[in-house]
Order: C-alpha cells, then sequence, then structure tokens
C-alpha cells in the first residue's frame, strides 16, 4: 500500500480502517505543531514553580505528592510500569494497530505536550508492524484506558512482549531487530501515552466496519427469506414507511424491495393476508438498528479526531497554559457501544426468528427442510445453535456503562467501562455473522422448495454463488461446515 499521511484533516472509521493496513507518515505542519506544543510546555515548566498533575505530582489519589524536577523522567517511566497490569487473552493485532494508529493521531493534534521523538517511536512501531502484546481487561475507561494502553506503549522502554514478524518476542528484541533504540521518556509523555480512549475507541471502530455491511447482508437475507417463506410484498410498499418517517426503516425497506424486485414468487397470488412480525416489520427492526448504526458513526468520527489525555497544553505563545479535565473519560463510547450492541444483537434475534418459520413446516415447506421428515432432521438443529447463540448475544447485550466501580482511593469515583462495552460488542457483531449465515443457509435451502419458480434475477444470482460453497440437501449432513462456508461467503460478498 502507499504510505498516507497525515497533515491535520478530519479523519472517519473508514479512514481509520483503509489507513490501518498500511505505513502513515505525519506531514510538516504535523511535526511543526508537535515541536511548538512540546517548546510552549518546556519553557511554562521552565518559567513556572507551579505544580501540574502528573507531570511533576503523583498520579490519581496521589496527585498531592509533589516530584523533584529531577526524578520526572523516573516518574513516567514509572507510570508506563506500575499500569501494565492488563489480564486475560492478547487482543488481536488488528485491534492493537486500530489503537496504536489512533494514539498516534490524537497526539498529533497538538495539546497532548510530548516531543517528536515519542511520536515518532510510535509511528516506527506501527510502520515496523511490532505490534505489541496487549491482554485484553483491564481498562475502567476513565482516566483513559490505562492498562491496555500502558502494554501498548511499555515496549518503547524495551519491556513487555511484542509480535513481530509474525513471532513473539521480548520487546527489547524485536526492537533490535528492527534496528531501533528504546526511548527515555520526558515531563508528561507517559500520561500522554496512556490517558485516552484510544483502546476502547478501537473496538467501536471494529464494530462499524462490520456493522454497516452486515445491515447491508441481513436486508438481502431477509428478502431472500421473504420469498422462500412466500411472503406478502405489501409490508414493503412504500407509502407505509414514507409516513412513519424513520430514515432507517425507509431505507431498509428500499433496499428490500430492491432485491426482490422481478421476483416471480413476490410477485405471485397469495393466499394468506399476513405474514409474521419476523417478515412483515423486518424494514421496521433492520431500520432501527440502521439509525443506531449511523449515530454510532458521529459519535465514533468525533472521538477519532479528538484528544483525550491529562492534562492538556492549550493556548499559544505567552498563553499556555497546562490544563486538567475530564476529556480521558470515555462515557460517549460506552454508552455507543451499548446501545450498538443492543442494535445488532436485534439484527441477530429477528435473523433467527425468521429462521425458525422457515423451518416450521409452514406455507407448503417440509418440515425442518429434511428430505424425509422424520427419518430425517433436516436443519433443525441449525435453528437450535441459532438460538443458542441468540442467548449469548442477549446475555452480552447487558449494558456495561450503568456500572460504576469506584477506584483510587475515591478521586477516580465514576468510571465508564467503555472498554468492556467495546469487547462484548466486538463478540455480538461476530455472532450476528454466525446467526444471518445460518438464516441464508435455511433461505437457501427452502428457495428448493418452491421451484420451478424463481425468485428475483440479483437473488437468483446470489443464490447460485452460494451453491458453489454449499450443496442442496439430498439428505441429513452434518451442517457445521455449512454455517462456516455459508459466514465466509456472506462476508465476501459484503465487501465485494
Amino acid at each position: 500500500m502507499d504510505k498516507y499521511t497525515f497533515d491535520g484533516e478530519d479523519l472517519t472509521v473508514e479512514d481509520i480502517v483503509s489507513i490501518s493496513g498500511g505505513p502513515l507518515a505525519l506531514s510538516d505542519k504535523i511535526w511543526k505543531r508537535i515541536g511548538q506544543n512540546r517548546s510552549a510546555l518546556e519553557k511554562l515548566l521552565t518559567d513556572s514553580k507551579s505544580r501540574y498533575y502528573g507531570i511533576n505530582t503523583g498520579f490519581g489519589s496521589l496527585h498531592g505528592v509533589t516530584v523533584d524536577a529531577d526524578r520526572l523522567e523516573q516518574l513516567q517511566t514509572n507510570l508506563l510500569r506500575s499500569h501494565a497490569c492488563g489480564v486475560g487473552p492478547a487482543v488481536s493485532s488488528g485491534i492493537v494497530r486500530l489503537t496504536l494508529l489512533m494514539k498516534i493521531i490524537s497526539l498529533s493534534q497538538g495539546q497532548s505536550g510530548v516531543r517528536k521523538e515519542t511520536i515518532g517511536f510510535l509511528l516506527d512501531m506501527y510502520n515496523h508492524h511490532i505490534t505489541p502484546v496487549v491482554p485484553q481487561f483491564g481498562s475502567l475507561g476513565a482516566s483513559g484506558d490505562l492498562a491496555p494502553l500502558a502494554h501498548l506503549c511499555l515496549p518503547m522502554l524495551g519491556e513487555g512482549e511484542v509480535v513481530y514478524k509474525r513471532e513473539q518476542m521480548p520487546a527489547a528484541k524485536a526492537l533490535a531487530l528492527a534496528g531501533m533504540d528504546t526511548l527515555s521518556l520526558g515531563a508528561k509523555e507517559g500520561l500522554a501515552l496512556i490517558n485516552g480512549t484510544q483502546y476502547s475507541l478501537a473496538w467501536l471502530v471494529y464494530a462499524l466496519s462490520n456493522a454497516s455491511r452486515l445491515s447491508e447482508v441481513c436486508d438481502m437475507v431477509a428478502a431472500l427469506s421473504i420469498d422462500s417463506f412466500d411472503g406478502h410484498p405489501s409490508p414493503l410498499n412504500e407509502g407505509i414507511h414514507a409516513v412513519r418517517k424513520q430514515a432507517g426503516q425507509i431505507l431498509s425497506a428500499a433496499t428490500m424491495r430492491k432485491w426482490l424486485e422481478g421476483s416471480e414468487i413476490n410477485g405471485g397470488v397469495k393466499k394468506h393476508l399476513q405474514d409474521p412480525y419476523s417478515f412483515r416489520c423486518a424494514p421496521q427492526v433492520h431500520g432501527a438498528s440502521r439509525d443506531v448504526i449511523a449515530y454510532a458513526f458521529d459519535i465514533a468520527n468525533k472521538e477519532i479526531n479528538a484528544v483525550t489525555d491529562n492534562p492538556l497544553v492549550l493556548g499559544t505563545g505567552d498563553e499556555v497554559n497546562v490544563l486538567s479535565g475530564g476529556n480521558f473519560h470515555a462515557q460517549p463510547l460506552a454508552l455507543t457501544s451499548d446501545f450498538l450492541s443492543i442494535a445488532m444483537a436485534e439484527l441477530g434475534s429477528i435473523s433467527e426468528r425468521r429462521s425458525y418459520q422457515l423451518l416450521d413446516g409452514k406455507r407448503e415447506l417440509p418440515p425442518m427442510l429434511a428430505k424425509n421428515p422424520g427419518l430425517e432432521s433436516g436443519m433443525m438443529i441449525c435453528q437450535y445453535t441459532a438460538a443458542s447463540i441468540v442467548n449469548r448475544n442477549k446475555t452480552l447485550s447487558n449494558p456495561s456503562s450503568t456500572d460504576s466501580i469506584v477506584t483510587s482511593a475515591g478521586q477516580e469515583d465514576h468510571v465508564s467501562m467503555a472498554a468492556n462495552a467495546g469487547i462484548k460488542l466486538y463478540e455480538i457483531v461476530n455472532n450476528v455473522w454466525k446467526l444471518l449465515a445460518i438464516e441464508w443457509m435455511i433461505s437457501c435451502e427452502a428457495l428448493e422448495n418452491r421451484r420451478p419458480a424463481k425468485s428475483s434475477p440479483q437473488l437468483e444470482e446470489k443464490h447460485s454463488a452460494f451453491r458453489m460453497f454449499v450443496q442442496p440437501l439430498k439428505a441429513d449432513r452434518s451442517h457445521a461446515l455449512d454455517i462456516d462456508a455459508s459466514e465466509t461467503f456472506l462476508r465476501k460478498i459484503s465487501v465485494g
């Protein structure tokens, strides 16, 4: 990939995802801004006898302890070491790289007061694909993502573990192999590195990079299910959705109509007047989730371009101030990740209901879509698997943000739990792919029972392509590999 040069423009979720695969550079304008910001901080520290939180004081509840000038470097080094206490499985390299990328972007905004050398080191780690090993749990989403970000930045000291050239190794070894030296931290830098919301944000960005594709696939899958169930066309009528005025609902209905356009089945005479809600209300349910996705994009896009450490170096020239605040509090991300968790879980929930209806022996479909019902179970247990996943998503969609546990001797008395909200959102999103895969597989099998009648040309094309991955049922067989193949198919066409 070509190197992307950041010049201070506002970035979006889509930008971050596209950038994350390749090398990164900062423009001369950004380097100048970083240098000016650091010089202003150093001048202020030299000229002033004032105390500044985390720069020449202790941290958290120890903010009242003054640290001598000759020990400021040790203060910052101690901070990284003491806060690197995460536990759990190592986070995927994709999430870690997103975190590192967004930490670089945030520090480059010009209010963090870090040196060029420090940001340059992070940039070299990123471009050399030196990926820190970050344990999954430990962040409270307030005072920043302290533990995960400490693990992210500990390799700067030559400590901790990283993955380099597909091998996990001590950070010191990887730095030597990449021709990099360790770095000594200056005043404020350790605090700037671990105060921030980038870890919580990385989980949300990952989810959003999937969410839009998922919502499009969900509408396509539902459209085929409507035809496979011999669903009535009236619930997709444009006028019905226009008078509701909900943007997501209008878009989902329009998308389903597009998928069903030209369908022989959809245009046929119906014996029934109404369908179950999972078919009839699909635009309303899918559309509501689309609206939440749009809201989440807005929040994430703002946070990508935000400065979220503490304290901040604000002002210019002789008007520079070091101000302590709370931008590290990830409440916007916590609430958004929880909201999106519910919205994505609902897409999976209604998908499972359509799978159930298609297997229930209604509308002239054989029970469980078995070739010999009774002797064979057909796709019966595929719906059991879907029900199990839906139950898991229901558990995960309970909010993390409604909980707050007091830390740091009461100094940090309200925390967001944004990282935990993002971690469970990550699992929910991956679970929804599986639920849609199960519905698609069942729907494609149900369509075989409508022959010689056909669905729309566009759905028939997708159905035919899918048959290269999964063959129709001829008798009972294990469906585990079929579900995996169905998920691979849907993920592939969602980016095609």
